[in-house]
């Protein structure tokens, strides 16, 4: 038997909204380059079918979104 966290919560329903799943991803990316750069560790991505190393001081972190909610 799955005994659910949240019984109210539809994951079929969040899943559908993009919009909501795009924020997040957004979210989460910004607080993976503010983290890298703050502790001063290179950034490794995908660019170009390469595997690239960004230098901490050359990781470029957009402002927060203003709608956003708070992240702890």
């Amino acid at each position: 038997m799955i005994r659910r966290l949240h019984p109210d919560v539809d994951i079929h329903e969040i899943c559908m909204d993009r919009q909501a799943i795009d924020k997040a991803l957004d979210r989460a990316e910004r607080s993976a380059r503010l983290k890298h750069k703050q502790l001063g560790v290179p950034l490794v991505v995908w660019r170009d079918g390469q595997v690239v190393e960004i230098p901490p001081e050359e990781i470029v972190v957009d402002p927060p979104d203003e709608n956003a909610p708070p992240q702890p």
